[in-house]
Formats: C-alpha cells, structure tokens, sequence
C-alpha cells in the first residue's frame, strides 16, 4: 500500500505516525506563563539531539479543533525556559490528566496533584515526582507548517541543568529498572513498558 500524504487529512497522516513510530519518549514539559501560572503537559514527539551542548527537541502542535497554539509553547516564548521531566510508571495517570485542555489561567498541577518544586537556574518549575528533569534554555523555535491545525513548532533546548534521583544513578549510568520509563504507543491510551528487553553485540 502507498499513501500520499498529500491526499489524506492531517488526522490520517498523524494516525499512520504514531502507530509507526513507536515507542515514542515522553516529554512532560513543565513551564511557568508571563502572569505567573505553572503548566507542565506531556508531548510525545520528543527525543535527544546532542550532548556538546546537551540539547533535546519536543514538538507541540497545534490544536486540532482552532489551531491554537499549546500554553507550553506560549510560556516557552514569553520566559524563554522550561523544564523537561522524564515519565515513570509511578505517576503515568497524572500525566494523562495533564493532557486535558484547561483554561490558560489553571494549573494542571493543581488538578492533577503533581508537586511543582522551584528549579535552580530556570524560573519554571519541575516535577518533583520525576526521577529525572532536565532544566532547559531555549536554543530555538523552528515553524513548522502553515499554521493550520496539526502544524507544529520544533523546540530545541539546551540543558543547562541535570536532576537525578540518587537512587537512579550507579557510576554515570541510569538505572532503567528502577526508573520504570514509559513510552507511547498509537490511540488515545497506548502505552508501553521496558520490561522486555534484549541485547545485541555491536561489533567493533
């Protein structure tokens, strides 16, 4: 089967990407508004990008239903920062919750019982559920799109602080079975654990 993007909506071309790419890292971006509100919410389209300077990518688009932009993307040009909270098993059903639209002047830390705590170089908030957060300048905005609904904005940010949990962290590295990652699959509900794994020799 072929199928030209071209001649499908933006909902059937998002379908065939996120049952294909998969699974997909979640970015739970927690930032702060002009006027001083908190906000985090979870985009899936988001993965590392370098580590001189360390710097990640996360893509929020535009809505679906007026094509307005999300309130992290609004923050993250108002203030210039924001922080990146990585998703653990742990708190999986507050961050679905997050993911409902709320008006600009409510906080989803608020609705959801999430713990805002202050970051030491940034002025947005983290995650204190998180097991790891990631204190973000931002390095650019890049359009993408007319502007329509499902146009999105790739964001580049350059970490400028790392938070690891102790437990987490054995001589540099990160220990995955107790920070219970969670990933993205297709639909409204899929999601994926990392409890089945394998290794592949990679020769030198």
């Amino acid at each position: 089967m072929i199928l030209d993007p071209k001649y499908q909506s933006f909902k059937d071309n998002y379908k065939i990407m996120i049952g294909s790419i998969v699974p997909r890292p979640i970015a739970f971006v927690s930032t702060i508004s002009k006027d001083g509100v908190d906000n985090v919410a979870p985009f899936s389209f988001f993965n590392g990008v370098c580590s001189n300077p360390p710097t990640i990518s996360f893509c929020p688009v535009r809505r679906g239903t007026d094509s307005e932009i999300k309130d992290t993307l609004r923050n993250i040009q108002d203030t210039g920062v924001f922080a990146l909270n990585i998703v653990s098993e742990s708190f999986a059903a507050e961050m679905v919750k997050t993911a409902i639209e709320y008006p600009v002047e409510v906080s989803e830390f608020d609705k959801t019982g999430l713990t805002p705590i202050p970051c030491n170089k940034i002025l947005a908030p983290r995650v204190s559920e998180s097991k790891i957060s990631f204190e973000c300048e931002l390095n650019q905005i890049i359009e993408v799109g007319d502007g329509s609904p499902g146009s999105g904005a790739l964001i580049l940010g350059t970490i400028v602080l790392f938070h690891v949990d102790d437990d987490i962290y054995d001589h540099g590295r990160i220990n995955l079975d107790l920070l219970k990652p969670i990933g993205r699959l297709a639909g409204s509900n899929g999601y994926v654990r990392i409890t089945d794994r394998f290794d592949i020799e990679r020769k030198k």
